[in-house]
C-alpha cells in the first residue's frame, strides 16, 4: 500500500473556493524553475558538501605545521579540532531550524559566505586565540550550511528515481570527501603551506555561493514560520556541546577523569531536558514526530554507528601508513583512492539503481556488513603487511560496504518528512554523523592505546637493542590499532542489526505524484515508501 506524504487544504475549502488552491502563474513559473534547475542546483549544493566535509580532515594533516607557525603548546593543540567540533555539533538543531524558518536558500548562502570569511581568517591567523576563534567561526556557519544543503535536496528532488541519483551523488561526497581532504591536505602542506588548507576553501565556498544565488529556486511552501524555541536551543546546543566535548575529553584525560564524567553527566541531564521540553511546547526546535518515526530513527542510530567505525579508521590507518610505513602526507592520501572509489561506486550505481527497486533495509544492512567484512580484513594488519594484498582490497570493501549503505540512508533520512521539518531532519543526519565521529575517535582511540600500553609492558623486556625496542614499539601500535578494529567490526554488524531491524519501509512507490507550486499553506507532498 502506498500513500503520499502531506496534505493540502480540506474538500470544504476546496469545493467553496476553488480559486485559492488553484496555483497562480507566478507559484506556477517558481515550479517551474525550481524543477527545471534542480540538477545545476545540485552542483553548487555538491560542492558546498564537499567543502565541510574536506575541512573535517585537511586540517589534521596541516596541525602539526600550524602548532609550530603559531606557538600553540601541546595541550592546547586539540583544540584547533574541538573548536570546530563544538560549534558544528552544538548548533547543529539551531542551524537546522533556522533554515526551516528563514529559507533554506537563504540560509545555505549566508552559510557558505560566512564559512569563507572564517577560513580567511584562519588562513590569516597570527596566534592562538586568532585560530581557535576562526575555527568555532567555521563551525558555527558549518552548522548553517550543511543541515540547509541536504534539506534542499530533500525539497527538490520528490521523484523516486531522480532522488535515488542525487543522493547517490551527495552520499558518495558525504562518505568519501573525508578521505579526499587527506590527499588535498598532503599537497597543500608538503608542496605549498600549511594556510592554504584554509584559503581553499574559499574558491569553493565563493563559487557554490555565486552559483546558489542565481541558479537555486527552492519550491514555494513549506516553511516553518512558528516562533523560534529558545529553551529548546540553548538546552540542545548544551546538550550536544557536553557530549562531544565529553568524548574529545576522555581521548586525552582518560574516561575516568572527573571532568570527563561531569561532562557526560550534564549533556545526559541537559538532554533530557531537551526532549522533555520538546514534547510540551508548541512549536519545537526538534519536533519529536522527526525521530520517533520508526525508520527515520533507525536511520540516525544506525548511521551515527557506522561513523563511528569509519573515523576510527581513518585515524589509524592515517597512523599506520605515515609512522609504522614510513608514508609521506602526499603518498598517505593517496592511499585512500581504493577507498574513495569503492564508495562513489556503491552509491552512484549500485546504491541509485538498486534504491528504487528493492527496500531500503536490503541496501543498508548487506552494505553495512560487507563494510564489516572490509573492516575485518585489517584486524589481520602487522607491521609489515603488503598495501596491495591486505590494504587495497580491505579499503575497496569498505568503500562500496559504506556507500552502498550511505545512498539509501542519506534517502530515507529526509523521504516522506514535512518540508516545514526538512532542516531539522536534515540536522539530525549531520548531528548523528558528528556525535558518532567524536564517540568513534575518542572510544577506537582509547582502546589502541590501552592496547599498545600493555603488549609493549609485555614485550619490550626481550628487546636487546634499539632496533628491537624500537619495533617493538610499532609492534604494539599495530596490536592497538588491530584490537580496536575488532570493535569497529561489531559495530558495524550492530548497524547492519539496526538497518534491518528498524528500517521496515519497502521500495519507492514509483506511481506516486508530487505536488508543484503549492502555496505557502500547503505542506510539500513527496512520494513515500511502499508499505
Amino acid at each position: 500500500m502506498s500513500e503520499t506524504v502531506g496534505t493540502s487544504k480540506s474538500s470544504k475549502a476546496s469545493q467553496t473556493k476553488p480559486s485559492q488552491t488553484k496555483t497562480s502563474p507566478t507559484e506556477a513559473s517558481r515550479a517551474n524553475d525550481a524543477h527545471a534547475n534542480r540538477w545545476k542546483a545540485l552542483v553548487f549544493i555538491a560542492l558546498a558538501q564537499l567543502m565541510v566535509v574536506l575541512d573535517a580532515t585537511i586540517v589534521n594533516i596541516a596541525l602539526p605545521s600550524a602548532q609550530q607557525d603559531l606557538g600553540i603548546s601541546d595541550g592546547n593543540r586539540q583544540w584547533v579540532i574541538t573548536a570546530y567540533a563544538l560549534a558544528f555539533g552544538g548548533l547543529l538543531l539551531f542551524g537546522g531550524r533556522i533554515s526551516d524558518l528563514w529559507g533554506r536558500k537563504r540560509t545555505f548562502v549566508t552559510g557558505l559566505i560566512g564559512f569563507a570569511g572564517a577560513s580567511a581568517l584562519g588562513g590569516a591567523a597570527t596566534g592562538e586565540a586568532m585560530m581557535l576563534g576562526a575555527r568555532a567561526l567555521q563551525g558555527a556557519f558549518g552548522a548553517l550550511l550543511a543541515p540547509a544543503a541536504l534539506s534542499l535536496l530533500a525539497v527538490m528532488f520528490t521523484d523516486a528515481k531522480e532522488r535515488a541519483k542525487a543522493f547517490g551523488i551527495y552520499g558518495a561526497i558525504a562518505g568519501g570527501g573525508g578521505a579526499v581532504g587527506l590527499i588535498l591536505g598532503g599537497f597543500l602542506t608538503e608542496y605549498l603551506d600549511w594556510r592554504w588548507t584554509f584559503f581553499v576553501n574559499i574558491p569553493f565556498a565563493v563559487i557554490a555561493a555565486v552559483g546558489a544565488y542565481f541558479v537555486i529556486r527552492e519550491p514555494a511552501g513549506g516553511r516553518n514560520r512558528s516562533p523560534l524555541d529558545i529553551p529548546g536551543v540553548v538546552l540542545s546546543t548544551l546538550g550536544l556541546v557536553s557530549l562531544v566535548y565529553g568524548f574529545t575529553r576522555a581521548e586525552s584525560d582518560g574516561w575516568g577523569d572527573s571532568m570527563t564524567i561531569t561532562l557526560f553527566v550534564a549533556s545526559a541531564v541537559l538532554l533530557a531536558a531537551f526532549v522533555f521540553v520538546e514534547s510540551k511546547v508548541k512549536a519545537p526546535l526538534l519536533p519529536l514526530r522527526v525521530i520517533t518515526e520508526r525508520n527515520r530513527g533507525g536511520v540516525y542510530l544506525s548511521l551515527g554507528l557506522a561513523i563511528i567505525a569509519m573515523f576510527g579508521l581513518f585515524l589509524f590507518l592515517t597512523y599506520y601508513l605515515q609512522i609504522v610505513k614510513g608514508y609521506s602526507p602526499v603518498k598517505t592520501g593517496f592511499a585512500f583512492l581504493p577507498m574513495i572509489a569503492g564508495m562513489i561506486i556503491g552509491s552512484t550505481q549500485i546504491g541509485t539503481r538498486l534504491m528504487t527497486r528493492v527496500p531500503p533495509r536490503l541496501l543498508m544492512a548487506p552494505g553495512f556488513l560487507v563494510a564489516g567484512l572490509g573492516m575485518l580484513l585489517l584486524t589481520q594488519m602487522e607491521v609489515g603487511s603488503s598495501y596491495t594484498t591486505l590494504l587495497l582490497p580491505a579499503q575497496l570493501l569498505l568503500g562500496l560496504g559504506m556507500g552502498t549503505a550511505f545512498m539509501p540512508a542519506m534517502s530515507l533520512a529526509t523521504y516522506g518528512v514535512e518540508a516545514r521539518d526538512a532542516g531539522v531532519a536534515s540536522a539530525m543526519v549531520n548531528t548523528s554523523q558528528q556525535v558518532g565521529g567524536a564517540i568513534g575517535t575518542a572510544l577506537l582511540n582509547t582502546i589502541a592505546a590501552s592496547a599498545t600500553t600493555s603488549y609493549v609492558a609485555d614485550h619490550i623486556g626481550s628487546a636487546t637493542s634499539k632496533p628491537a625496542a624500537q619495533l617493538v614499539q610499532l609492534q604494539g601500535m599495530v596490536h592497538g590499532y588491530t584490537n580496536a578494529i575488532w570493535f569497529a567490526v561489531g559495530i558495524l554488524v550492530t548497524s547492519a542489526a539496526i538497518a534491518f531491524t528498524f528500517v521496515t519501509t519497502g521500495k519507492p512507490d514509483m506511481t506516486a505524484t508530487t505536488a508543484e507550486g503549492v502555496d505557502a499553506t500547503d505542506e510539500v507532498k513527496v512520494p513515500v515508501i511502499a508499505h
